[in-house]
C-alpha cells in the first residue's frame, strides 16, 4: 500500500535531503569544538558562523544578534524569563494573547506565580488580536508584550507590525513567537519592528533540537541557563554544530523558495479546501480567511468528531486536530475556544497543513479519503 499522505507540516516537517546530507558530513568530519583554538575547532566555528549568517539573512537580521538554542520552546523561555530577569524592578507586567503556544503561555504563567502581573488579550472569531486591545493592555509597568506571529492551529497572522508601531513611543519590549511563520512566509525583523523573535528549525525542514532567538542590539536580557560564555553568554553549552549547519542549509533553501513566492503552498491549500468544500456541505473554515499562513487549513466537519474522522482515514492521511503539543487530548482546542467556537464545531475541527513538497495528486488522495471517512461516520451517526 502507498504511504499515507502527510498533511501535518505544522507539527514538524521532513528534513530536506540537502540538510540531512550536510548534517551527515558534519557528524563525520566537523567534530571539533568551536571554542577550541586549533584548526579543527576553528573550522567548526567558521561553519557555525556561516550558518548564523544564513539564518539571520532569512529573517532580515544581523548575524551577531542571533542566538542558537535547542528549540523554539527554549527560545521563548529565554525571551520571557531572560527579559524578566534584566528589566527594571518597577516593570513587572507582561502582555500576551489568548492563543499563545504553551511555550509562551507556560513561562508567562510562571512569572505570574512569581508575582508578575499578566494580561491576556482576547482574540476575535478569526483568532486575531486587535491592535487596540494589545495597546490598551499596556501599562506604565509593562516590561514585555509577547504575541505570536502565526497561530500553529488555524494559521491566523497577527498584526505585529501595527502593534510595534503603536508601542514605539512606549518603553515596552516586543517579542514574537515566529516558529510557525519562518520559512513559510517572508519575515523581516525590522519590518515587523520587534525586539525579540523565535525561530524553530524543524518547522522548515531542519532537524529537531535546534532553534534560534533574535535579540535586537541593546535589548535587556539575561541568561536563564548557567555555564560558560557561549552564544554571547545567553546560551551556555557547546554548540550543536551538525544541527546548526543543517539549520543554515534549511534557511538557504527557505530563502530561495520564498524569493519565488508562496504560490506552491497556497495552491495546494486552496486545492484541498476546494475539494473538501465541494463534497462536504456545511464545512466551516476556522481562522482568518485571508490573513493566515499559506499552508494551513483548519476546518470543522459537521456531525462528526475531528479525531474520529482522522482515525477513520489514518491509512491514507496523516494529520491532527490541533497542536501536536496537545496530542491525545479529547477536549476542544483552547485556541478554538478562545475564538468563541461552540463545542460541537470545535470538536469537529481538523488541522491540515501542506508542505513545499506536497504534490497535487497527494492532495486529491487525501481529500477523497477524508470525504469518504466523513460520509461513513455521518451516515452512521
Amino acid at each position: 500500500m502507498p504511504a499515507p499522505v502527510y498533511l501535518d507540516h505544522n507539527a514538524t516537517t521532513p528534513v530536506a535531503p540537502e540538510v540531512a546530507e550536510a548534517m551527515a558530513v558534519a557528524l563525520r568530519e566537523s567534530f571539533g569544538n568551536p571554542s577550541s583554538a586549533y584548526t579543527l575547532g576553528q573550522a567548526a566555528a567558521k561553519q557555525v558562523a556561516t550558518a548564523r549568517h544564513a539564518v539571520a539573512s532569512l529573517i532580515g537580521a544581523r548575524a551577531e544578534n542571533l542566538v542558537f538554542t535547542g528549540c523554539a520552546t527554549e527560545s521563548n523561555n529565554l525571551a520571557l524569563l531572560g527579559v524578566a530577569g534584566a528589566c527594571d524592578p518597577g516593570k513587572r507586567h507582561l502582555v500576551i494573547s489568548a492563543v499563545e503556544h504553551p511555550a509562551v503561555m507556560t513561562p508567562a504563567r510562571y512569572l505570574e506565580a512569581q508575582g508578575w502581573s499578566l494580561s491576556i488579550v482576547p482574540v476575535d472569531e478569526a483568532g486575531r488580536v486587535s491592535v487596540e486591545g494589545v495597546v490598551d493592555a499596556v501599562r506604565p509597568d509593562t516590561a514585555l508584550v509577547s504575541i505570536m506571529l502565526a497561530n500553529n492551529e488555524v494559521g491566523t497572522l497577527q498584526p505585529i507590525a501595527d502593534i510595534a508601531r503603536h508601542l514605539a513611543s512606549r518603553d515596552v519590549l516586543l517579542h514574537t513567537d515566529a516558529a510557525q511563520a519562518v520559512g513559510k512566509i517572508s519575515v523581516d525583523v525590522d519590518a515587523l519592528g520587534i525586539d525579540l523573535l523565535t525561530v524553530a528549525g524543524h518547522k522548515f525542514q531542519a532537524s529537531k533540537g535546534i532553534g534560534a532567538l533574535y535579540v535586537r542590539q541593546g535589548t535587556p536580557i539575561r541568561q536563564i541557563l548557567f555555564g560558560a560564555g557561549h552564544e554571547r553568554g545567553l546560551r551556555p553549552g557547546t554548540e550543536n554544530v551538525p544541527a546548526i549547519i543543517g539549520l543554515g542549509v534549511a534557511a538557504e533553501l527557505a530563502t530561495m523558495r520564498l524569493a519565488q513566492g508562496d504560490n506552491t503552498l497556497r495552491g495546494r491549500r486552496e486545492q484541498l479546501h476546494g475539494l473538501l468544500s465541494a463534497a462536504v456541505p456545511g464545512l466551516c473554515l476556522n481562522g482568518h480567511p485571508e490573513c493566515r499562513l499559506p499552508n494551513t487549513l483548519n476546518v470543522s466537519f459537521p456531525s462528526v468528531s475531528g479525531q474520529a474522522l482522522l482515525d477513520s482515514a489514518r491509512d491514507t492521511v496523516m494529520a491532527s486536530v490541533g497542536s501536536a503539543c496537545h496530542a491525545g487530548e479529547s477536549s476542544p482546542s483552547g485556541v478554538l475556544g478562545a475564538m468563541g467556537l461552540d463545542t460541537v464545531r470545535a470538536l469537529g475541527a481538523v488541522r491540515l497543513s501542506v508542505g513545499w513538497n506536497t504534490k497535487e495528486e497527494e492532495v486529491a488522495t487525501a481529500a477523497a479519503a477524508l470525504v469518504h471517512a466523513w460520509r461513513h461516520l455521518a451516515d452512521g451517526s
